[in-house]
């Protein structure tokens, strides 16, 4: 067996005094040229002065140009529609049959409240369905003219406004012979066709405001000989986007003309999620309502409005039961 007593110690050289252990390895292996100290700290470690630091020179002029980052176009804000209230007579309202606000309860608010009321559930079943916008939008129709689309159109509107968690906003789409301004009692000014016509043209600034809560109307604008065509454009899509971009409880209800008689019907048929076909009682013919029918076939989903019924089928009398005493 080895006896390690035996065994010479390498001698070492005499440490200075006053140094510890780990400053004597340091010196011996030369453990400061592996580690990286800034200037500074390195002429401070050997003894010198530490270097005093130079201002950046400027760089020399490229011959080359710089990379320009190009500017993401900012996403369009939604419509506010927050543009001058205008007062709506309610006694032209009454005139005329439609619907009044604040009113009492009458058997017509009711038939449109039950109308209304599919129409709403019909918008959130295409939600869910991830439909997109047209799931916010509703044609009023009719196969020809006199059968009370307008009527419906604004009686429609005025239900929907009394919800509490939605608004409406009543497009007269009726180009040629636009009515809903004279309806309500509103001024004229640009609308949905001068949006169309005019790039420059936003339309949420044509957007009339009422005094009505949650309703707001867009005027059918200038009259065109051309209005089909500009509907056929791809900035149709656009524009119509613009009037419910971030108002996801907005509902658009357009007044457009008869299928039969112009053709811009057929055209927002293409833009909408719903349809509603105006049938008169005892005058709307079978075959005129096929045809129209079949114009609006763009649309996913076409209903019929039965409207100047003198009778029930059931025997029901819508809003009977608030004028009930007893």
């Amino acid at each position: 067996m080895i006896d390690h007593r035996k065994i010479p110690l390498p001698r070492q050289p005499q440490a200075p005094a006053g140094e510890s252990l780990f400053e004597r390895a340091t010196d011996r292996y030369d453990l400061n040229s592996l580690i990286a100290m800034p200037n500074a700290f390195a002429a401070e470690a050997a003894g010198r002065p530490a270097p005093r630091s130079k201002a950046p020179e400027a760089a020399a002029p490229s011959s080359s140009p710089l990379p320009v980052a190009e500017a993401t176009p900012a996403e369009p804000l939604p419509p506010s529609f927050h543009g001058p209230e205008h007062a709506v007579d309610r006694e032209h309202l009454r005139e005329q049959g439609l619907i009044v606000p604040e009113g009492t309860v009458t058997a017509l608010l009711e038939e449109f409240r039950i109308v209304k009321r599919q129409l709403l559930v019909q918008a959130a079943d295409l939600r869910s369905q991830k439909a997109g916008p047209k799931a916010q939008r509703i044609l009023i129709s009719s196969p020809h003219p006199g059968e009370g689309k307008t009527y419906c159109a604004l009686n429609l509107a005025l239900s929907i406004a009394a919800e509490k968690e939605s608004e409406v906003l009543l497009v007269d789409a009726d180009f040629a012979k636009p009515s809903i301004l004279s309806a309500l009692g509103l001024p004229g000014g640009p609308g949905l066709m001068n949006a169309l016509m005019d790039e420059t043209v936003d339309v949420a600034d044509c957007v009339l405001g009422t005094d009505i809560p949650g309703l707001s109307v867009l005027p059918a604008g200038d009259a065109s000989s051309h209005d089909s065509e500009y509907l056929s454009t791809s900035r149709t899509a656009r524009v119509l986007d613009r009037l419910t971009a971030g108002a996801p409880h907005r509902m658009v209800i357009f007044d457009s003309p008869p299928a039969l008689a112009a053709s811009p019907a057929a055209e927002l048929a293409k833009h909408v999620g719903q349809a509603v076909v105006i049938v008169r009682a005892d005058r709307t013919g079978r075959s005129a309502l096929d045809d129209a029918i079949s114009l609006l076939g763009a649309c996913p989903n076409v209903q019929l409005l039965l409207n100047a019924a003198q009778f029930s089928p059931t025997g029901r009398r819508f809003g009977s039961y608030y004028g009930y005493k007893g």
